[in-house]
């Protein structure tokens, strides 16, 4: 019977008629005992290409310095201090999808919280190169560090770049333990049904020795527990400790106290809707549509919906902040960005940010696929324009008029991000290749509960009234996967 009690008329976590253990194991690790398919390797041989133009350009950086980058002497960050909030922003939505919601208890994580946390992952890592490749002499990084050195010098603990590599690197560790962690039982699956050789041999080592014995189930739910706690506060920290790298600057448009809200809700916006990009073409490619249902899409869109207008309350707050203010440079920073020479940048992220999420507030448009899809790559859109405008619109045009001058990206820093895409996506694929995209173990501790069969045998076995099995049945016409034939001969 159900571990938990849950409403009968709330929509089906697992659809899918006669589903077993057996048939989610097989399933899910269908990609990963398999030979890839077409779809998955014309997506690889992209991914690569793109992450090859990575390895030029950031070797071109590394070889030349800076002077490779469109920078001037105004415009000090542009593309690369972009590229990095925004990846790290995308990085924000698997902490919160595995953590916030685990202590939440909201079941539909289960689906979705294993390739969140991958994504997370990666993003870090993109997020990490342009910080490297920034210092022009990326082979002493190791400055950032607290460690003793012949120079006797010693890291400014008052600098909010500082505070950035503390943040970063910790929300980085934490989600690394905390994703690898939830991958023990499932590797321990492919460990069992590997035969024996080489492919045996690795996925024992990465299982930690993993028996599944009640004891070891007790520990893994504990240390989850743990990780998830430690890691909710981190959501809110990083990102706020990104916006001091801004907000503790005496720059119009930078110097506000909003900056900390903004940025965490702009990052969840931009990373669910990564997600959202990402799954709905991964329950696509690898049949993954039982365990990622249109409950999930919808779910993740009204967080995108709500997110997204935090975000266009704070554009607007932005404004109303520099009119009170009084401050002329402050005034005139905003209305640069709206009617200066980058309106372009402004208008679109306006269009991408506040005014396309609305749309999901019609069902119709919140329950279609290719929509979503489209909307998810329109707000990842939305959210670099919006780095751009605060980081390039606040720097072209300072306090000295005659410093004013327009920044124009090089083809180096264009190959950077793309690059840095390919690089997001390599991984990404290489992710789903070897291990399970599903958290297999989670998802079937759903199966007698939340699943559509669970609920149909409730009905069948007369546990529930003919108005709540109407309820259900009316619940259930949003999903094609379900068939209300079966139901017409409930009495």
């Amino acid at each position: 019977m159900a571990s938990h009690s849950e409403s009968i008329i709330r929509e089906p976590l697992i659809t899918g008629k006669n589903i077993t253990y057996a048939q989610i194991t097989n399933e899910v690790l269908l990609p990963v005992e398999n030979k890839p398919n077409k779809a998955w390797w014309i997506g690889f041989v992209v991914s690569v290409l793109g992450a090859l133009l990575w390895v030029v350009s950031i070797s071109l950086t590394f070889w030349y310095g800076l002077g490779e980058w469109g920078l001037n002497k105004t415009v000090g960050w542009a593309w690369d201090i972009t590229g990095f909030v925004w990846w790290v922003g995308i990085g924000h939505a698997g902490t919160l999808i595995s953590a916030v919601l685990l202590l939440f208890r909201q079941n539909w994580r289960n689906s979705i919280n294993r390739s969140a946390e991958a994504m997370t992952i990666f993003a870090v890592v993109c997020a990490a190169t342009y910080i490297v490749a920034h210092m022009g002499r990326p082979w002493l990084a190791y400055f950032t560090l607290p460690l003793p050195n012949q120079y006797v010098l010693w890291v400014n603990w008052n600098s909010a770049l500082m505070m950035d590599v503390f943040a970063i690197s910790t929300y980085f560790s934490v989600s690394l333990v905390f994703w690898y962690t939830g991958l023990l039982p499932d590797i321990a699956s492919i460990r069992d049904r590997a035969v024996p050789g080489l492919r045996r041999r690795i996925y024992s080592i990465l299982s930690f020795g993993w028996t599944g014995s009640v004891k070891t189930w007790q520990r893994f739910e504990t240390v989850s527990l743990i990780l998830a706690g430690i890691s909710t506060p981190l959501v809110l920290s990083v990102h706020t400790i990104v916006s001091f790298d801004f907000a503790t600057s005496l720059e119009p448009g930078w110097h506000t106290t909003i900056f900390p809200p903004y940025f965490v809700a702009g990052a969840i916006f931009s990373g669910f809707a990564m997600v959202q990009t990402l799954l709905l073409v991964t329950r696509k490619v690898l049949g993954l549509e039982n365990y990622i249902t249109m409950f999930h899409i919808e779910s993740m869109n009204k967080i995108i919906t709500l997110t997204g207008s935090i975000v266009g309350v704070a554009y607007l707050t932005e404004f109303f902040i520099a009119w009170y203010s009084g401050v002329e440079y402050e005034q005139y920073a905003f209305i640069n960005r709206a009617t200066g020479p980058y309106w372009w940048a402004y208008w679109s992220m306006m269009s991408c940010n506040v005014i396309s999420p609305q749309l999901f507030w019609f069902k119709k448009l919140r329950t279609s696929i290719p929509f979503s899809w489209a909307l998810s790559i329109v707000v990842n859109i939305g959210m670099w324009f919006e780095r751009f405008v605060i980081i390039v619109t606040s720097l072209h045009r300072d306090y000295i008029p005659s410093s004013w001058v327009m920044f124009y990206p090089s083809w180096v820093d264009v190959g950077v991000f793309i690059g840095s895409i390919g690089l997001f996506f390599t991984l990404f694929l290489l992710f789903i290749r070897f291990l399970p995209s599903v958290a297999m173990a989670e998802v079937k501790l759903l199966l007698k509960s939340s699943s559509e069969q669970a609920k149909k045998k409730l009905i069948a076995e007369g546990h529930l009234d003919p108005e709540q099995v109407k309820d259900y049945t009316d619940a259930l016409k949003k999903y094609d996967s379900v068939d209300l034939a079966d139901y017409q001969t409930i009495k």
